[in-house]
């Protein structure tokens, strides 16, 4: 399905300089509403769905959890990885292409240099009480920089729970923020945002990237292979 970039290089730029940017050096935070459109958004969850309904989405891994703990009782998504470039992903594709223009504009404005990112992470809460405890993305530098959300869930309300809660570090406030469709957030990945999935009781899905700092990933790299000894 053809899709047409609503968003000029003009207003990009407007969005990411006037209101991303400062908004992330400000409070660590920015959520944007009608990303995409009903139209190209709507084509992203069809394409969420039915990944979903493919079987393609498996529970969601821990880097680690202490004896007798579940991950269930960790995390409750099911998940899969996606490039863009895979058949009947054209959507996302869309997506990401929107996103890395997005954040190459505010690369230049946010210190260190953000380059690279991951794949996407396509994930589903399937509407059983599951969430995410409070955790921090890039706890121990591993390079992730930017966390990007984007909501997929139309008629979304307060029943459904599946709120982000994000503590923000040294705030005497918590921040909410819905699921809603085609909603964009954008926080940092380090321990200025550790955050939480509320338990949600409707099936939930979301898209998830990280931009990277590369040299702070460089890094990373090499004291991962320092510690396993690959060369």
């Amino acid at each position: 399905m053809p899709f047409i970039e609503h968003l000029s290089d003009q207003d990009l730029e407007r969005l990411a300089l006037d209101r991303v940017v400062p908004a992330l050096l400000s409070q660590g935070f920015y959520h944007l509403d009608g990303l995409l459109g009903e139209l190209a958004g709507g084509a992203v969850r069809d394409q969420v769905e039915e990944l979903h309904r493919a079987g393609a989405l498996q529970d969601g891994r821990l880097a680690s959890t202490a004896p007798g703990i579940h991950r269930s009782s960790i995390r409750g998504d099911k998940i899969t990885w996606v490039s863009g470039s895979e058949r009947g992903c054209e959507a996302v594709s869309f997506l990401l292409g929107l996103l890395d223009r997005l954040i190459s504009v505010c690369a230049g404005r946010l210190a260190g240099k953000i380059r690279e990112r991951s794949k996407a992470m396509v994930a589903c809460y399937p509407g059983n009480g599951a969430g995410y405890v409070k955790h921090v993305d890039n706890p121990n530098g591993d390079g992730r920089c930017i966390t990007c959300i984007y909501y997929l869930n139309k008629n979304w309300n307060h029943t459904h729970g599946g709120v982000l809660r994000i503590f923000p570090e040294g705030k005497s406030y918590v921040v909410d923020v819905q699921p809603l469709f085609d909603r964009l957030l954008l926080f940092w990945s380090d321990r200025r945002n550790p955050h939480e999935v509320q338990p949600s009781y409707s099936t939930r899905y979301a898209i998830t990237v990280w931009y990277f700092n590369c040299e702070e990933r460089a890094e990373a790299k090499r004291r991962f292979r320092k510690q396993t000894g690959e060369q």
